[in-house]
């Protein structure tokens, strides 16, 4: 089975954020992945935004 938890470690032990589907004495693989705090990213501007869909053909011209 896997599951996927968000955990904030406190620099000795790894806390999940919600309870762990699993029986006690179970056995375990942990990867690893950090997450940026979501306060550290900028939102992109529309101009990136638009810029990053790569759209092609012509623009439309408004009357």
């Amino acid at each position: 089975m896997i599951q996927t938890v968000d955990a904030l470690f406190d620099g000795n032990i790894l806390h999940p954020e919600v309870p762990l589907n699993l029986k006690a004495g179970t056995r375990v693989r942990i990867i690893v992945e950090t997450v940026l705090p979501e306060t550290s990213s900028k939102p992109k501007s529309f101009l990136q935004t638009a810029k990053s869909l790569a759209l092609e053909g012509s623009p439309v011209r408004l009357k």
